[in-house]
């Protein structure tokens, strides 16, 4: 009998159409997410799981599927969705896709740093008002960044050095701060600082660290008063590193000039306040969502999942507690 693979949603139409030459006992879901029930049943005597970040995957999770469950395959850099505790004592192997979507991600960051620093969406919305209008030096102003403009970046990891990159080609000084990473000047031209400086000195802070216990809300009232005023905030990395309360307030005040989201504490749910703010972009957690990069993501996710089932490692494992 071959294993049972429960794949949560429906992945990319190339990597669907590869699956059944696998020969495993599929069961897919629809393309949006699972309802809980739905979740529970699907993956009821499952061998391995293909997720998404949209699925919490716990202790009742793992009772669902069985003793026979042996790899959850996350399509995500991200894995706050898993309990890896829980994982660990049931001995099930956890991965997720990193390094696939480093270039994607960077590529869209920058898209939105572009966006509310130059107020493209702001002028689109403008435009298409059809309120007379006639071109001044004023009208729409926003900042030059590659007229000396700093981009700080906490997190200096893949996705970090490659939105570094982009800025290094428009002109920015770039500086960063890592938990890893000694303070000083990096081969690749990035100045690591501590996190104070970063804030105090940076026209734009990008955000591209993890969310853990450990940085859930490390942009709070306090981070954001301490940044530079008129300066940007972009998170295309996970909402709850943010408190978006405080973020509003801090908008609100114009302390900051704007703010760029890809991703919300409270997601799929927006805060409404942040809709009503002509200068916040907002972005439907699309990091990753270049037609290349997403087939990659999904197949990543499967093979790491064959891979297990036949006895082998895992590409991609995420290191168990």
């Amino acid at each position: 009998m071959s294993d049972r693979l429960y794949v949560a949603r429906r992945l990319t139409e190339a990597v669907m159409e590869e699956l059944p030459a696998l020969g495993f006992d599929l069961v897919v879901g629809d393309v949006a997410p699972p309802s809980r029930d739905a979740l529970l049943g699907g993956v009821a005597g499952a061998s391995g799981a293909v997720v998404t970040l949209t699925e919490r995957i716990d202790a009742e999770f793992f009772d669902a599927a069985g003793p026979q469950l042996r790899v959850v395959a996350n399509a995500a850099v991200g894995f706050d969705n898993i309990d890896l505790a829980e994982a660990k004592r049931r001995g099930v192997v956890i991965t997720n896709t990193p390094g696939v979507l480093d270039e994607a991600t960077a590529d869209h960051t920058f898209a939105m740093l572009l966006a509310v620093t130059r107020r493209v969406v702001e002028a689109d919305r403008f435009a298409r008002s059809g309120e007379p209008w006639i071109w001044g030096p004023t009208m729409l102003v926003g900042l030059d960044i590659s007229a000396g403009a700093t981009l700080g970046i906490i997190g200096l990891g893949r996705i970090g050095r490659a939105v570094a990159r982009r800025a290094q080609a428009f002109g920015m000084r770039v500086v960063a701060s890592h938990p890893r990473l000694e303070v000083g000047t990096q081969p690749d031209g990035v100045e690591l600082v501590d996190q104070a400086e970063l804030l105090a000195t940076s026209d734009v802070v990008t955000l591209h660290v993890p969310l853990r216990p450990d940085t859930r809300h490390l942009i709070d009232a306090g981070a954001l008063a301490s940044m530079k005023p008129g300066s940007y905030l972009v998170n295309a990395a996970r909402g709850g590193i943010v408190d978006e309360t405080a973020l509003i307030d801090a908008l609100r005040s114009g302390h900051l000039a704007g703010a760029a989201l890809d991703t919300f504490e409270g997601e799929p749910v927006i805060n409404p306040a942040l809709r009503e703010l002509d200068t916040v972009v907002l972005q439907p957690h699309i990091g990753s969502a270049g037609n290349v990069t997403r087939d990659n993501m999904c197949r990543l996710a499967v093979h790491n999942v064959t891979q297990v089932l036949a006895g082998k490692p895992a590409e991609t494992p995420v290191p168990l507690p």
